[in-house]
């Protein structure tokens, strides 16, 4: 049996499976002064210095692309009996004194890359059950389990590292991720998707909350099969396909859907004088991918008020690039840039992209 309650500040981040390695290396650039104390695949904890201000930790915004989700680590326990597990998670939550804590999320650590062998991140009935059961036992009051928070709401954070072992913290809830449970937005498929890419775009959407309105042309560059177009159509968006390759039949049966069977380079810079919003997914190299862009929204005949982008990080050393890749892209005249690998990415970055942050959604 181990119980490991944190006397001295340390931090949590959880990162997509294989990530954590970017996510160190940013950290050694961003925050230096934080000192590595325990990894695994899509789990990295923080030593934080003494002289850094404790207060301002809660809501610390980490600027960071590659962390899903983060807080104050108050300790791991480590034992084969799930219910003694439990009373010492009890145990370390009352030795914290939390206050005014109104949700606890329960997620497991990631167990593979997002799309492999059937996985997908987040929560499930099986997390929501344990959650419950957890709550049952804490003197916390009532508590909203795997649920949105509302902004500035606490939250009572239980990672599943293994089935023997959970690391327990907490966190306040700032940006829009922050509020989702392990910072994974829980999406309602329909009946049918068409590619794990829906899963993606919409994540996308709800994490960047681009003011997308019902009408607006949006061309996505890289679309086939088609799963991100599915997203966006039920949005009654107007949706430009571009890809040589087929789309599902599905699409193609939808009035408010063209699909142009080129590459975006063979196409005329009039044919985007209609679109406001332009996605690109497209299997090469980040350079690649912004050259073809760049070469769109810098032609006087376009207006493109907005972007979703994927980078595709081919081998994880592309992730150092990632501050020039967005630097090029406010070159481009946009002021409001940002990046964050979603929960439903693999090996990739999502860019939101706006020529002002005041039309933000």
């Amino acid at each position: 049996m181990k119980y490991m309650p944190e006397t001295t500040p340390f931090i949590f981040c959880s990162c997509q499976y294989g990530a954590q390695t970017a996510l160190k290396k940013e950290f050694a650039t961003t925050w230096p002064q934080f000192k590595l104390s325990f990894s695994r695949p899509g789990f990295v904890t923080f030593k934080v210095p003494e002289e850094f201000p404790a207060k301002s930790l809660p809501t610390l915004d980490l600027k960071s692309t590659f962390t899903r989700s983060s807080g104050i680590s108050l300790g791991s326990v480590k034992t084969s009996g799930q219910s003694e597990r439990i009373q010492l998670t009890k145990q370390i939550v009352e030795n914290a004194e939390l206050e005014n804590i109104a949700h606890l999320h329960l997620w497991r650590r990631d167990r593979s890359v997002p799309g492999e062998r059937g996985f997908e991140p987040g929560r499930d009935s099986e997390t929501d059950l344990l959650a419950e059961e957890i709550a049952a036992v804490l003197n916390l009051g009532k508590l909203q389990i795997n649920r949105i928070t509302q902004a500035d709401q606490r939250v009572l954070d239980i990672v599943i590292i293994d089935e023997d072992h959970w690391w327990v913290g907490w966190h306040q809830a700032t940006k829009t991720a922050t509020r989702w449970p392990g910072g994974v937005f829980s999406i309602q498929l329909p009946d049918h998707i068409v590619s794990r890419a829906y899963r993606k775009m919409e994540e996308a959407i709800r994490w960047s909350r681009l003011p997308m309105k019902p009408g607006d042309t949006v061309a996505e560059i890289g679309s086939s099969p088609g799963g991100a177009c599915q997203a966006l159509l039920k949005r009654d968006l107007k949706v430009i396909g571009i890809d040589p390759a087929k789309m599902h039949e599905a699409l193609m049966k939808n009035p408010n859907f063209t699909h142009v069977r080129k590459k975006a380079s063979e196409m005329k810079r009039s044919d985007f004088s209609s679109v406001k919003w332009l996605m690109s997914d497209s299997n090469v190299a980040p350079n690649y991918t912004l050259d073809g862009v760049e070469d769109i929204v810098n032609n006087k005949r376009t207006n493109i008020r907005g972007m979703l982008l994927t980078l595709k990080m081919i081998k994880w050393e592309l992730a150092a690039e990632l501050p020039s890749y967005l630097d090029r892209i406010r070159g481009w005249g946009y002021q409001y840039v940002r990046a964050r690998q979603l929960a439903f990415n693999r090996q990739e970055i999502c860019v939101a992209v706006q020529r002002s942050r005041s039309k933000r959604r």
